[in-house]
């Protein structure tokens, strides 16, 4: 999961913010029917989500899409770009590589690199994709992408026989797609002008197998030297390791706050070449700044906070087309199946259902994501049209209904004492409350969700409403989303930091850089991102089929199917990543479902 915030930080107005920003263009001034070379775009970034660390190797504290899609891709691209425009699915046009090839029984992977050049001068090699692994062997634990198990523990060697080839060897067979799209995704090249341990050190004009990165202990060594450069915020304009890109854009400047102006790196080779002369990302300590900002014209692309939606049609008569940014993944809440006294009953498959019927997914879009949402029925999302998801996605299954809620729960040994359902039948039977449920066990949980984020209070608000008419009392409490997110992690039921019971940090999981939506990092046993700590051997297995079966398609909607049935997470609907108002000159605009951007083919 990449950190998406868009409608979560609400901070203190920052006048000198404004004024940095204030002396930009109107978005309707000028226009014309002809296509101009050059003018400058201003892209109003998610207020409180600024970029922070340059080096696309990034640890979980910094894996946002502010410094991944929208900073670090711009410069430095992966080895295999994810979007077609706004459409799900690999993007070879626009990878550094040719599609893999799959040998020996899926086992071995070959990848043959396109004839890409970094701004130095150097062409993009195998070597640095080696560079990339090397890193990563040594430092797993420093990438937020990393799964025990998965990649690279399930890379048994590699190599570059050429300049232009790698060549991986598995430790068993995997499903190319799930190989390609999870973990060979997860590879951004590494220029050799990287591979130093210090800035009073000779940078690698080579690929000589003395590089320090060529022993695990040399390459931990050049891991936390570029890990130190990365947060020296204030050089990232002037250190020359970051000046050499082999993307379309290089950073012309760059403050603190987060306020990154882009132009075109004259050196690109890839297929399109910036046809605008700057690209500048604005920070925004608050919604309203970026509001106040976008009414006045100045932004060429930002976004409508959901309070300020009704302002639509003077925002279009400013010369803005309002257009939803949906991105691939879902959204839920999270019961907390490690608490001590709760976690027996989270793993009742009746109550589980109990609280999903308590979810009018239709009605909350409408209302409260006021139309710019999805409803979510398994992990795999429905939105963005996609290939993966399967009847069972795009079915509810669990429809709306407080009297089958109340029915389950009476139907499974609960009563009704003073207004809250209260277990009367304890046992493992079939009309029982259930294995480990105790008798006189109350129906009252604690939900914690991120504050400052109107439509989950209201979302919340109508859960609760509907939960007391069933009997469930829910005592609601907000906290900030990294709080909720802290609060809500993984946990043993001895910890003093597993008291916590549900939790909802409304923004769910976004596919990326896994961009195959298969669950390993979210349901399978253990997993750094499986923050209810839903254990079960069939959800298990059938992760393990999505990576290795050799018929994809059957393999994921067996998972999806099973996964809408037995509702590891309680499904909500995944609101749109950000109402967008574009400037109506600007053309070339394709929203990507990954949340990539890709300025270099935009144009006024």
């Amino acid at each position: 999961m990449r950190r998406r915030l868009r409608y979560v930080a609400t901070l203190a107005l920052s006048t000198g913010l404004l004024a940095a920003c204030g002396s930009t263009g109107s978005a309707s001034a000028g226009a014309s029917k002809s296509v101009s070379a050059g003018g400058t775009v201003y892209f109003g970034e998610a207020a409180g989500q600024n970029p922070n660390y340059i080096f696309p190797f990034t640890p979980s504290a910094d894996f946002s899409v502010a410094d991944t899609s929208l900073f670090e891709y711009l410069m430095y691209r992966p080895l295999y770009f994810f979007g077609n425009g706004d459409h799900v699915g690999i993007n070879y046009t626009l990878s550094l590589a040719n599609p893999p090839v799959y040998s020996n029984g899926n086992t071995t992977v070959t990848i043959t690199l396109r004839n890409y050049r970094w701004s130095n001068g150097t062409a993009v090699t195998a070597r640095d994709v080696i560079f990339w692994m090397n890193l990563l062997k040594a430092e797993k634990d420093n990438w937020a992408a990393y799964v025990p198990g998965d990649f690279p523990d399930n890379v048994v060697s590699y190599g570059a026989p050429n300049a232009h080839t790698v060549v991986f060897h598995l430790n068993h067979a995997y499903n190319p797609t799930w190989f390609t799209y999870n973990e060979l995704s997860q590879i951004t090249p590494l220029p050799l002008a990287w591979d130093r341990t210090s800035m009073a050190s000779s940078p690698a004009t080579n690929a000589s197998s003395a590089l320090p990165d060529a022993t695990p202990g040399g390459a931990k060594v050049v891991y936390r030297f570029l890990a130190a450069q990365s947060r020296d915020l204030a050089t990232y304009a002037t250190n020359p390791l970051w000046r050499v890109v082999d993307g379309p854009w290089r950073l012309e400047s760059f403050t603190t706050q987060g306020k990154a102006v882009f132009v075109p790196n004259p050196d690109y080779s890839g297929p399109t070449r910036p046809r605008i002369k700057k690209f500048v990302e604005l920070p925004f300590t608050s919604d309203q700044a970026e509001f106040n900002l976008l009414r006045s014209g100045a932004l060429t692309y930002g976004y409508v906070p959901l309070a300020d939606l009704s302002q639509s049609k003077y925002l279009a008569s400013l010369g803005y087309k309002i257009r939803p940014w949906r991105e691939f993944g879902f959204n839920y809440m999270v019961e907390n199946y490690s608490n001590p006294t709760y976690g027996a009953l989270f793993r009742q498959l009746y109550l589980r259902q109990a609280l999903q019927d308590l979810v009018n997914q239709p009605a909350w879009v409408k209302t409260f994501l006021k139309g710019d949402g999805s409803p979510t029925y398994s992990p795999v999302p429905n939105t963005p049209s996609n290939k993966f998801a399967d009847a069972a996605s795009r079915h509810n299954r669990y429809p709306f209904s407080t009297a089958k809620a109340k029915s389950l729960l009476l139907s499974h040994g609960f009563v009704l004492r003073n207004r809250v359902m209260t277990c009367e039948r304890a046992g493992g039977g079939p009309t029982d409350c259930g294995a480990g449920v105790k008798q006189g066990t109350a129906l009252s949980f604690n939900m914690l969700y991120s504050s400052g984020v109107s439509y989950l209070g209201e979302e919340m608000a109508q859960f609760q409403s509907s939960a007391a008419q069933v009997g469930i009392k829910l005592n609601l409490s907000q906290a900030p989303y990294d709080q909720v997110l802290s609060d809500a992690s993984p946990c043993a039921p001895s910890q003093a930091s597993c008291t916590w019971q549900l939790a909802y940090w409304g923004i769910g999981w976004e596919y990326s850089p896994d961009n195959l939506p298969t669950g390993g990092e979210l349901f399978g046993t253990g997993a750094g991102s499986n923050y209810g700590s839903w254990s079960d051997t069939e959800t298990n297995d059938l992760i393990t089929l999505t990576h290795t079966s050799a018929d994809s398609t059957t393999a994921l909607d067996e998972y999806q199917n099973y996964l809408a049935q037995e509702l590891p997470v309680i499904y909500a609907p995944m609101p749109a990543d950000q109402i967008s108002a574009i400037s109506t000159r600007l053309h070339g605009v394709k929203q990507n479902p990954y949340l990539n951007i890709t300025p270099e083919s935009w144009y006024f």
